[in-house]
């Protein structure tokens, strides 16, 4: 079975002095955050930008495939704190997404830091936002399991 989400945004301006807003189309959690092209490229003067939303759709899709990784592997994740800082640098064709680099410290009872940097590296190659972004985008993976 298929599922759609969405998400909408509306830009006012020129690209290097307008700023718009995204919001999502499908709950009502993400309302009006407001982005600008100086928000992508320099100091994000706490505003957002589509690479800062796809490093929280890969942290959060991330967490919620390692915790699977690891039930299926016999263990229960107490915690999994997980940081995605996305890369992105000017190319040729301009700029452009060009890493995401996972961080993963977690508490998993029974789980020894061979079986969690195995899942770990799993929900980085199996994850559905890593699998979107595989051939294009630099993935990493850095698991720590705190005993």
């Amino acid at each position: 079975m298929a599922v759609t989400r969405s998400a909408n945004a509306t830009w006012r301006g020129n690209l290097l002095e307008g700023n718009g807003s995204v919001s999502s189309g499908t709950t009502e959690h993400l309302r009006d955050l407001p982005m600008s092209w100086n928000a992508r490229t320099a100091d994000p003067e706490g505003l957002t930008s589509p690479e800062e939303l796809l490093a929280a759709a890969h942290a959060s899709c991330f967490s919620m495939a390692m915790s699977n990784i690891l039930a299926k592997a016999g263990f229960t994740a107490e915690q999994l704190d997980v940081n995605a800082t996305v890369g992105a640098d000017k190319r040729d064709a301009g700029w452009t997404v060009i890493s995401s680099k996972l961080t993963v410290r977690g508490r998993v009872p029974g789980a020894d830091q061979q079986a969690f940097q195995k899942a770990a590296e799993e929900a980085k190659d199996g994850c559905p936002i890593s699998r979107a972004l595989m051939g294009n985008v630099e993935l990493t993976v850095e698991a720590t399991l705190d005993q």
